[in-house]
């Protein structure tokens, strides 16, 4: 039998192509998310939201207003409805996610400063439309109130454009950094999708492991490697590694080429960042393997870790802001200094140097589980599967 680093090599290559569930969860998996997810996102941002209008005035004010409303690019009045509790009930039933309330006699308390009051119900209980919602009611809500205002200084003989100068004396410009199109899927996608990855990296690289153990194969595998445990690894995973590694490529091609994601910094910079991020995600699922080196307990925990990255590494709700028990999980994800590079580099587009953190913790990852290596030979040179 042949032995060494090129052998075991080999034995690994004939490992992965001979099993279809290596294949599948390597390549078809990370590729069906990231088409998913980009055909999801694929407005950038959600339009059209459905909302209803409740006009009791029925007046030239309230009609303006209705058609400002259907104007609004972020929501849609699909419904014109006649009482509260009536747009309440569509509310409920998910027909609608929020509606506008113009009360009756609007436009003639309008007229003799009366004040009268605007209202707008939004559904919070589905965020992203609901917010949508309430920006677009909040939008035409100030503007009318700016309009009435205006309507009565100008009554008060002053003109027009000093009018206006009363009523906004600043005028605020806003440049949003970073995202200006305010774009969901620059993040959500950037995001979601190395989760996946990352998830798809910890249980190949455990089951890859764990399954020599369980059926007594690690012997073989030691030995093709002359007994060196650095062969054995390095002959197991480098295969692994060059498929992760050309599966984010094609992802990244996917994002930056093929969908025009911002790319403000180096091209390199970010294929660097994918290598050393698969390397980690190998580095940190080694590390449990070699602690629990049981496929069930190894799997079980790589999985539970992959899958709290989607919620708890700080993609969508601040790290600083979670319960300090929760957040701590979010510093031990490889994904979670990927994204930050992501941010640093694709969308801000600062010097490499500025990240130097964030490869350094994707460098600690790779490296974390030497310390351990004693222990997981001696479960390969004596393979006894606990349950």
């Amino acid at each position: 039998m042949q032995t060494g680093l090129i052998a075991t090599i080999k034995r690994e290559v004939y490992r992965l192509t001979g099993r279809k569930v290596y294949l599948f969860a390597m390549i078809l998996v990370p590729l069906a998310v990231a088409l998913f997810f980009l055909s999801l996102m694929s407005e950038g941002l959600p339009l059209k939201v459905p909302t209803a209008v409740v006009d009791l005035d029925n007046s030239t004010v309230s009609r303006k207003l209705t058609r400002s409303l259907k104007a609004q690019p972020t929501t849609e009045v699909t419904m014109e409805l006649t009482s509260f509790n009536e747009a309440i009930e569509k509310v409920r039933n998910g027909e609608i996610f929020g509606f506008f309330y113009i009360p009756r006699n609007l436009e003639k308390d309008a007229v003799a400063g009366n004040k009268p009051t605007i209202t707008y119900y939004s559904n919070m209980t589905y965020f992203v439309p609901g917010t949508l919602a309430y920006k677009g009611f909040r939008t035409i809500a100030v503007s009318t109130s700016g309009m009435m205002a205006a309507s009565e200084v100008v009554q008060m003989g002053v003109d027009e454009s000093t009018a206006q100068v009363l009523l906004q004396p600043v005028v605020i410009d806003v440049h949003g950094l970073g995202n200006p199109w305010t774009n969901y899927s620059y993040y959500l996608c950037n995001s979601f999708v190395p989760a996946a990855l990352e998830l798809m990296i910890f249980i190949v690289t455990v089951f890859s492991i764990c399954v020599e153990i369980k059926t007594g194969e690690s012997r073989k595998w030691l030995a093709c490697a002359d007994g060196s445990i650095i062969k054995a690894l390095i002959g197991k995973l480098a295969p692994q590694t060059l498929v992760f590694f050309i599966v984010g490529m094609t992802i990244d091609v996917l994002f930056f080429k093929y969908n025009h994601f911002p790319m403000n910094g180096s091209w390199g910079v970010m294929l660097l960042a994918m290598l050393l991020f698969v390397i980690a995600c190998q580095g940190f699922a080694l590390f449990v393997t070699c602690a629990v080196p049981s496929l069930r307990m190894a799997l079980s925990i790589c999985s539970l870790l992959g899958i709290l990255a989607f919620s708890v590494a700080g993609f969508s709700f601040p790290v600083e802001q979670m319960y300090g028990a929760i957040g701590i999980f979010s510093y031990i994800l490889p994904v979670r200094y990927y994204f930050l590079i992501y941010i640093d580099q694709a969308l801000n587009g600062i010097p490499m140097y500025f990240s130097r953190e964030y490869f350094a913790a994707l460098l600690v990852f790779a490296i974390a589980f030497i310390p351990l290596l004693f222990r997981l030979k001696k479960h390969l040179a004596r393979p006894v599967y606990l349950l």
